[in-house]
């Protein structure tokens, strides 16, 4: 069914008048206030950004709500509230009794990007009430209240119907993803684990198993890595890695790069070779720092600064999967310096102890990690697609719903 048709079922004949917001909802200002105007509590007080900016024990605003942020990257959001809220460097939206707040709500979100348009101011960019205090509104059946709240409704309950199956989708496959993360994990240290005297864990027929440091003679050592910033990304050229993108792009191992730089650059660059791992020396939170991805692809690739190139003679992946264990964790984290920079540098990861199985059994632990890796990648891959998937079937349903014919304000 086409949107006018559906609408046109909906509305059964009625007239639909356009009304200024502001002349149809109460538009009222918040008031400034910081942490140390207000004490600490649990109710929500609405600035600038797409979160509360911290939680008071007063509140300016109860009931149903609608909120505008005020200023900053988030101006012009848009937030429905029924609980008792603190509105700060932001505006309200009140609705009066022939008008579902739901609805309003449902509208302005229909026209986010519009608002959002109107965001003036350089450094700060601002939303103001006399911004948005003119745009129109539609109101059906506008002789007939009670007509008129029953078609709103009918809207609400439809939109609020996607809304909650996106978020019940949303749950149900993040706990299918937090599942299988926590089994993936498990059976990684599993395999990964070995028994004290040189033999596999939990396997009947042993296989000797050697415990090295990382940087020892015949095992591996540690290149610091070279000169590179994000300034020097090409749109093409030859591949690198920048230590920030394995926490954000790269899992355990890659053969394609996401950046590149130039050819000129690249002869002076620190340099990492098929099997390498590269390594993110430096982090903000210590669960980062040493996260590592294996390069498998065939050229050379360029590596950053705050990261190192370790060198081997192991299977690379078994060496990555290695870097996500318990106990390599264990090990690392007796090597963390720094405050606000978190930091573990080659010499000491050089120390940290490796188990070292047969270049088959390794293989082996490879293949079988393989198969989790690649499953739990397709459920966080699937996760966002899924989801927004979803977002857009109840923006398309939200903009039928809402595609009112235009007529005079």
């Amino acid at each position: 069914m086409s949107s006018n048709n559906f609408m046109k079922k909906l509305l059964d004949g009625v007239e639909v008048e356009w009304k200024a917001l502001g002349e149809v909802c109460i538009l009222q200002r918040g008031t400034s206030a910081t942490k140390n105007t207000l004490a600490q509590g649990n109710i929500p007080v609405i600035s600038g950004g797409k979160e509360p900016s911290f939680y008071c024990n007063k509140f300016n605003r109860d009931g149903e709500t609608i909120t505008v942020a005020g200023s900053g990257a988030g101006a012009g959001f848009v937030q429905y509230w029924k609980e008792k809220i603190f509105v700060n460097d932001a505006f309200s939206i009140k609705t009066t009794d022939t008008l579902n707040t739901k609805y309003i709500f449902h509208y302005l979100l229909n026209i986010q990007d519009d608002i959002c348009a109107t965001k003036k101011g350089g450094g700060v960019p601002h939303v103001h009430i006399s911004d948005i205090k003119d745009f129109p509104i539609p109101i059906p059946c506008p002789d007939n209240p009670k007509r008129s709240l029953e078609i709103q409704a009918e809207i609400v309950r439809i939109l609020d119907t996607f809304t909650e199956l996106t978020a019940e989708l949303t749950a149900e496959l993040t706990a299918e993803l937090t599942a299988r993360k926590k089994q993936y994990n498990y059976y990684r240290d599993q395999l990964l684990t070995f028994e004290e005297e040189g033999t596999t864990k939990g396997t009947k027929s042993a296989k000797k198993v050697e415990w090295k440091p990382l940087g020892e003679v015949g095992v591996g050592e540690f290149i610091r890595g070279g000169s590179l910033q994000k300034k020097d990304f090409t749109e093409t050229g030859v591949g690198c890695i920048h230590y920030g993108q394995i926490y954000t792009h790269y899992g355990t191992y890659a053969e394609k790069t996401k950046s590149y730089v130039s050819k000129e650059f690249f002869k002076k660059a620190r340099k990492a070779k098929t099997g390498d791992l590269i390594i993110a020396t430096t982090s903000e939170n210590d669960e980062d720092v040493c996260k590592a991805v294996a390069w498998m692809g065939s050229e050379e690739i360029a590596v950053s600064s705050d990261a190192c190139i370790y060198r081997h003679k192991l299977n690379p992946k078994y060496v990555s999967y290695f870097f996500k264990t318990e106990q390599f964790q264990k090990q690392k984290r007796q090597y963390i310096t720094g405050t606000k920079v978190r930091r573990v540098n080659a010499n000491d990861l050089a120390k940290i102890i490796i188990p070292i199985p047969p270049l088959a059994e390794q293989a082996r632990i490879v293949a079988i990690l393989d198969k989790f890796d690649t499953l739990t990648t397709s459920i966080t891959e699937g996760l966002p697609r899924e989801i927004e998937l979803r977002q857009k079937q109840y923006e398309y349903y939200r903009n039928m719903l809402l595609s009112f014919p235009k007529g005079e304000k």
